[in-house]
């Protein structure tokens, strides 16, 4: 199937609901949707302390409603809704750190797993919804360390509590597909990225902002697990496939709401070493080993998206380098006070298949 654009035709005017709009993720997704002309309501808890993408892109003056609430208080998140009466509901509130969940596991199970009930709960109450799109991450599959690249068809699991809250999220939602959205006008899908990077992360262990926080630092990073393996990618990539997916559902394709895979090729499939020495030798910066112990992570990380390239016309638009040279960008530009707003929709707008004009 040919590559697929998004249709800035389909978004103008939209009403989007997005959760976790003050993350990094989610923030990304907001702004590009206003870029597009949607109307765009979020709803998330307060933005981080210190630096986050939600003020450095001014992302509040961008939004047609901006609600601060916890996706477990269903009576608050049910009158956001009431109010926006969405067309498109993208869920991407979470605890999202693996490490955080060694610490706060009933709090990760809950947010990731409760949360998602919830939420999906309440939107069956919005006459106007077309789609849904829930989003959980690569590390819902049960790993064994076989080192295969993961198929939608594979089984859900998790050894660590993060990991196993999003594949407990994933059953939730193939739940409420076959009970609640089996049939009638909305559609529920749920998406499954690699690692993102860009911009404007500033989360706690977190490979590439933990690059950028000691390089302004004037430290050297440390880093744990040189050999572990991941499937790195810009944060546009798996954006633009949750878009596309969203248009499908909304306009009424069938067979597509469903679970989906949205990662890069092989060839960004690296090792943090790799990461680690391409950053370090265009930005500068130095790097150290801790030797541990560490809890507990997946040494190989790999997403099979055929199903996205054959029935969507999605694939990667961005080589690894080109991702991690935009990232980089994104940092020294914030560093050196530039308007991140602007440069943020400028990046966007670069991608190819945006959407917006250049």
């Amino acid at each position: 199937m040919a590559r697929s654009d998004i249709n800035p035709g389909f978004w103008s005017g939209k009403r989007v609901f997005v959760t976790g709009h003050t993350g990094f993720k989610g923030g990304w997704l907001a702004l590009w949707l206003h870029a597009l002309g949607a109307e765009v309501h979020g709803y998330a808890l307060p933005p981080q302390d210190g630096p986050g993408f939600f003020a450095a892109a001014g992302l509040g003056d961008c939004l047609a409603s901006h609600t601060l609430g916890d996706i477990r208080e269903g009576e608050y998140l049910a009158q956001a809704l009431s109010t926006a009466q969405p067309d498109i509901l993208f869920h991407m509130a979470a605890q999202s750190l693996v490490r955080l969940s060694y610490d706060e596991p009933v709090e990760t199970v809950s947010a990731n797993v409760l949360g998602t009930a919830i939420v999906l709960n309440e939107a069956r109450k919005i006459k106007h919804l077309r789609a849904i799109i829930n989003v959980t991450s690569d590390k819902c599959y049960e790993n064994a360390g076989g080192g295969h690249a993961f198929r939608e068809s594979d089984p859900m699991g998790g050894h660590d509590p993060y990991s196993a809250s999003k594949g407990a999220a994933e059953l939730i939602a193939a739940s409420f597909r076959r009970s609640f959205y089996a049939s009638g006008p909305c559609g529920l899908a749920s998406v499954r990225a690699g690692n993102v990077i860009g911009g404007g992360d500033w989360a706690a262990d977190r490979l590439v902002p933990d690059f950028f926080r000691a390089l302004a630092a004037n430290e050297p990073l440390v880093i744990r697990s040189p050999n572990a393996t991941r499937p790195w990618q810009h944060v546009l990539e798996p954006l633009s496939g949750y878009m596309l997916l969203a248009q499908e559902i909304a306009s009424g394709r069938e067979g597509v709401a469903s679970g989906w895979n949205f990662g890069p090729d092989i060839e960004s499939v690296k090792p943090v070493r790799w990461i680690t020495d391409y950053l370090s030798e265009r930005f500068g910066g130095s790097v150290e080993l801790d030797e541990g112990p560490h809890p507990h992570e997946a040494a190989r990380l790999q997403l099979d998206c055929g199903k996205a390239r054959d029935l969507l016309g999605w694939t990667p638009r961005w080589t690894l380098s080109e991702a991690l040279d935009k990232t980089g960008a994104w940092y020294l530009a914030w560093q050196d006070g530039k308007d991140m707003q602007a440069f943020t929709r400028e990046q966007i707008r670069s991608y190819p298949g945006s959407g917006l004009q250049k």
